[in-house]
This record gives C-alpha cells, structure tokens and sequence, in this order.
C-alpha cells in the first residue's frame, strides 16, 4: 500500500538531514586525512555523497507516515522559524574561550588550509626553543606540529560556512533540520497529530537554542542519532510488508541506518556510549534470523553499516585526535572496554538465541519493568537532597575549574567550595528547560513501553528508539562530565536527552488521549466544558499550554541576547594592524590561551606563546628579548602581544589593537539561566 503524499514528504524531510551529513562526512574524511579538504573536491564529492545517501534512503520509503498537509506544513515553517531565527542571532565565538571557539578555529583552518596538523612554523622564530610555546586552550603540541582538540566531524560541517563567506549560519541551519529530525521521529512514533507541538517544544527549548546559534558539536549529533531512529523505523516498515516484496529495501535502510548511527563517533567521542543499545538491537536481530522473523533480515545490514561509522570514527580520531582521545583515556579505555563486552555478549546471545528463546518471563515482570522506570526517575528527582557530587581536583583542567566555580559561587553567594559538580541535579536541569509536565508524560511514556515490550514484544518499532533514549539519558544525567555553570552545561541535554524527553511525552499524550477510561472520567467527574465532542479540542489545547509554555518561559530571557557579538570585526580589524611579515610573541597567558590559534588560522600570522615561571602570568623580560632577537635574525618582524599596556610597553610603544566591549553567556549554578554577564576583552601589541 502506498503512502499518502504528504505523509510520504514529511518521511522524506525528516530522514534528507541525516543522510545528507552523512554524505558529507563520508566524502570529506578522507579528502582531509590526504590534505586534500578543498572547495572544489569537497563540494562535488560531498554533494555527490549527500545526493546518493538521500536517493537510497528515501526512495520507496513505505507507510510509516500518515500525516495532513497542515502538519507537514505546521513541522516546516517550525523548522525553518528556528534556523532564520538562530541565524539571526547567532553568537561569534571566535576568540578561543570555550569549545565553540576552538570549533570555529578548527574550522577556519582546515576551511582555508585543507590539512593537518597544524604547523608550528618555528622556522619564523629562529628556529625551535625551548621558550616557545605553540599549543593553546583546545589545541596540543604534538611531534612538532599543532593537533586541534575534538573530533573532526563538527569542523567539516562548519568550514562551509567559511567557504560560503557565511560563517555563523551554519549552526543555525544545523538546528533547523535538527527541528525537522525530531518532527519526524515524533509523527512516526507517536503520530502526526503530535509531530507539530514537539517540534515547536523541541526548538523554543533553551539548550537547543544555545547550540543552534554558535559552533557546538550536539546539533550534528542529535541529527544522526535521531535520523538513525527513523531509518531504523523506515526499514522495520519495510520488511514488515506481507509477502517480503520490500525486502532488499529494508536491507539497505537497516545499512544506511547503522552508518548514520556510527559517524555519530566522527561528530562526538560520546557516540561510542549512545549507539552502544544499536549494537545490541543488532544482535536481537541477527538472533531472530533463527526463527524465519522477518525483521531478522535488517541484523546483518545494520551492524555493518554500525562498524563501517564507528570505525571511520575511530580511525580519525586516531590520526586527527590523538592527542585528545590521550586526555580523555580514563573516559575512552572504560567505554572501549563496556563496546568489547556488549560485542561479546551479543554474539553470545545471538549463539545462544534458542535456549535463551525457552525462558518465559514470569508475570510480574512487565509491572515490574514499568515500575523500574517510575523508581529510577523519582531516584533521579530526589538526588539532590541525597547526595553531593564532587571531584578534588588532580589535572590542571580540573583546577581551573575549581577556581572557575569558586568564583562563580561568589558572585552568586552561594557556599563556596571548588570541588562541587552539581551533578545531583541533573534531573532539574531537564525540568528547567522542558518542564515538568514534559518529564511526568516521558516517564508515564516509558513505563507503559517498557511494561508492553516485557508483556507481548509489542510494538516493537519502539525497542531501538527506547533503549538509546534510556540509556543515554540515564548515564547521561548520572554523569554528565561537564562544567556545571549553565547555560553551558546544558548542551549535555541536547544530542539525545531533551529530543527523547519530548518524543516520549508526544507518546504519552497519545497515549493518553486514546484512554476510554480517562475520557470517562472527564465526562462524569469534570467541568460541564469539557465534556462530549470538545474533550478532545480542550484536551489538545491543555496538551499544548502544558508541554509549551514552560520551556518558552525558561528560554525568554536569553532568546533575544546574542552573545559575543562583535568579535569577527574585533579580530579581522587587529589583524590589520599585525604586520603582514610579523612573527607573534604572546606574552601574558590569558592572551595566549585565546590568541595564538587565532593568530595562525584568522590573522595568518606565526604564533606562539613564551613560556613563564609557574605560576607567574607574564613571561620573563629577559626571555622575551632573546626571542625577539631570534625572530629578527630569521628576516621577520617581532610583535608583542598581552591583555595589558604594562605588560608589553618594556618592548616598544605600546597601542591597542582589540578593545571589545560584549555580552557572554551567564555561568549560573543552581537554577536556569536568565540573562547575560558582561564581558571585556583587550589586546595590546608592541613593535620592539
């Protein structure tokens, strides 16, 4: 049976996103591991890659849709009011402070160089000594060369926005097809009706927001994360068809659906732990293969396509981040090791599937499945007043943290102590930005799931899409490893937490609107207005005040302040005033924690960093002049920089090249953020 058209477009829009960023990856890894990363082979092999994932992947794509032209329409204009409007206010991030920063300059770099690493160009300096320093905040010094933090997946998304002249839409336009991601999980999982008000939810909601408007890696995440759920979906619809006609179809979704889900490692390290529940779904299904179920076909496909994805990932991040997966080795080596068992125990179970298949649950296990879920996330509500997170610092990164939290818990006069996490209340952390009335309906949503799945298997579509939700929001919220200052703490929510909160509350809605007994109940016991036909109408309408009002509310008072704004003018007119044949001295930490990068990769200029005396900000005067003679002697123009006119007016006449007065994000603690803090930046130069 055919779908009906719009049904047919909005399964279509919905799974486009995903496919497309796949394509692009795909093509650009390893047009960048040959140094190679160009406009022109990029652009035809990205777009070639893009054009045949989207072809294979949406071509007869079969009833999983039903859905009216008005939400079609209601899911896109949604979609496309997100992008223009985080277009709009986009945040310029540039100055390297936090991840955003070192994305946009990863991005600039191999935008305009198409290689890397990075090189140090010590050569410009008289050569190479001890007193220069080339690494930075979120870049290492490796070997001899520069190696940016994080993996490679965000900054080959972001570079066609430096190639196009348009830097900071990219992430807008991210978070617009993140919209259309999640209105179709929501209209395949729980129904059209509902696809509208969660995608509306899902992008008034803060950290959506927040990561829409600037250069984070969640955005890309959650789009194929999500756009693997639906193409998972799409291929259990395929192969569920009477007679099998659909087959070969479904086979080749169920591989696209596990490349999609496996270059969630190239986009975040964190992909290992979410699509660890898909390896396992691809286990069940290689094990139903034993019993002629058809859905057995989709195993196979599926966990290739799932290791081809991780395996890219893993190799870039082998060659382009080594140095980062070092210094998240106690995180990775643990998470390698939790793959290798699930690996194990899914061959193990998949040999076993037939003596396995002879256990009967007993009959209290649904109840208890469903009671498990409401227990945990009551455990996760009351956390707070049971337990306190902290960490006593060991790694450089770790103090500066402490010292970031201390003097937050003084500006807010909360009781200082460095070592908190606030980890116990991540929980609130959701209600904050989705609401209350969102989390009750996801939790009643799971519970009735997990009961029906233990109960009679059924439905089944909703296996995949339960196990990465819960298992991600679970560890996730347990967990979240992140500086606990929001908003920036909330980006953690976005690749799977807050999409899944909303997907699971768009099926309890349903749910609940399909209860006899509730509308019942409404006509014996409620207002004289809301009874017979205009319970369903007031049903909806409460369903929409309820589930949309407290995000909006959250959100309103950041969603009109972008932050950093004139930072890309700020930077483009000093590096006018840099000599074009300078060599760059930075001689004050701060400095060159946010500039030396930036010097390279916006300013096209040598930089580095002269080394200090621990715990001393400034470098040594002595040192600084011995440079500068290097630097003279290798036929180039010394040029001192620091945050201060004292600190570089021993060196020549000091002027200052960057006075940037601007917004930044607000570094709340223990409730949701509601404005901005003020934030000066100065650079000073001397030309010895």
């Amino acid at each position: 049976m055919e779908l009906d058209r719009p049904g047919r477009v909005l399964a279509l829009l919905s799974v486009a996103p995903a496919l497309a960023v796949a394509g692009w990856l795909l093509a650009g890894l390893p047009l960048l591991l040959l140094g190679r990363f160009a406009p022109l082979p990029a652009g035809l092999a990205g777009l070639a890659a893009a054009a045949l994932l989207c072809w294979a992947g949406t071509r007869r794509p079969g009833k999983v849709v039903q859905a009216t032209w008005r939400q079609v329409a209601g899911v896109v204009a949604v979609a496309v009011a997100s992008g223009v409007f985080n277009v709009v206010m986009h945040a310029e991030q540039v100055i390297v402070r936090r991840d955003p920063a070192t994305y946009a300059q990863y991005a600039a770099w191999i935008a305009g160089h198409g290689s890397l690493p990075i090189p140090t160009q010590a050569a410009a300096f008289g050569g190479a000594d001890p007193a220069l320093i080339f690494e930075s905040v979120g870049f290492y010094e490796r070997n001899g060369a520069v190696v940016p933090q994080f993996m490679p997946g965000p900054p080959m998304l972001f570079a066609v926005g430096d190639w196009l002249g348009a830097p900071f839409a990219i992430p807008g336009v991210l978070g617009a097809l993140a919209v259309l991601v999640v209105g179709g999980v929501v209209a395949r999982l729980a129904g059209a009706r509902w696809a509208v008000l969660a995608s509306a939810v899902f992008a008034v909601s803060l950290p959506v927001l927040y990561t829409s408007r600037t250069t984070f890696s969640e955005i890309p995440s959650l789009i194929l994360l999500f756009g693997g759920l639906a193409l998972i979906h799409d291929a259990l619809a395929r192969v569920n068809v009477p007679g099998g006609t659909d087959a070969g179809v479904g086979w080749g979704r169920g591989l696209l659906a596990g490349l999609v889900f496996g270059l969630a490692v190239l986009v975040r390290v964190d992909g290992l732990r979410d699509v660890l529940p898909v390896l396992a779904f691809a286990g069940l299904l290689i094990a139903m293969r034993r019993f002629a179920r058809p859905q057995g076909a989709l195993g196979p496909p599926l966990l290739a396509g799932l290791v081809v994805g991780a395996g890219a990932g893993m190799l870039a991040g082998y060659v382009l981040a080594r140095p980062y997966l070092s210094y998240l080795s106690s995180s990775v080596r643990p998470l390698l090791f939790i793959c290798a068992a699930v690996l194990l125990l899914t061959l193990a179970g998949t040999a076993a599937a037939p003596l396995l298949a002879r256990i009967r649950l007993p009959k209290w296990a649904p109840a208890a499945g469903a009671g498990l879920v409401v227990l945990l996330m009551i455990g996760l509500y009351v956390r707070p007043w049971l337990q306190t997170v902290t960490r006593i610092p060991t790694t450089l990164e770790d103090r500066r943290t402490e010292l970031m939290i201390r003097q937050t818990q003084e500006i807010y006069r909360l009781p200082v102590d460095g070592t908190r996490l606030y980890f116990e209340n991540s929980l609130h952390w959701v209600i904050w930005y989705v609401g209350l009335p969102v989390v009750v309906l996801a939790t009643l949503a799971a519970a009735v799931l997990a009961r029906r799945l233990l109960r009679d298997g059924g439905p089944f579509e909703w296996l995949p899409p339960l196990a990465v939700i819960g298992w991600t929001t679970v560890t996730t919220l347990l967990r979240p490893e992140i500086t606990p200052d929001h908003p920036w703490a909330a980006r953690r929510l976005v690749p799977v937490v807050i999409p899944g909160m909303i997907l699971l509350a768009s099926y309890g809605l349903a749910w609940l609107r399909d209860q006899a007994w509730l509308r019942d109940l409404a006509a014996r016991r409620g207002p004289a207005w809301l009874s017979g036909p205009r319970l369903p109408r007031w049903g909806m309408a409460l369903a929409v005040l309820a589930v949309l009002v407290p995000p909006t509310v959250t959100s309103i008072g950041t969603a009109f302040t972008p932050v950093e704004r004139g930072e890309a003018a700020a930077v483009a007119a000093m590096c006018a005033k840099i000599p074009p044949n300078a060599s760059v001295l930075i001689v004050e930490r701060v400095t060159g924690d946010r500039f030396t990068q930036l010097m390279r990769g916006m300013c096209d200029r040598p930089a580095a960093e002269v080394a200090r005396e621990k715990n001393i900000s400034v470098a040594p005067e002595a040192r600084v002049r011995h440079l500068i003679e290097r630097v003279r002697a290798a036929g180039r123009v010394p040029v001192v920089l620091a945050a201060e006119k004292e600190q570089v007016s021993p060196y020549g006449p000091p002027s200052q090249v960057l006075g940037l007065v601007t917004r930044q994000d607000e570094r709340s603690l223990v409730e949701a953020p509601d404005g901005t803090f003020f934030l000066r930046i100065n650079v000073w130069m001397a030309l010895p």
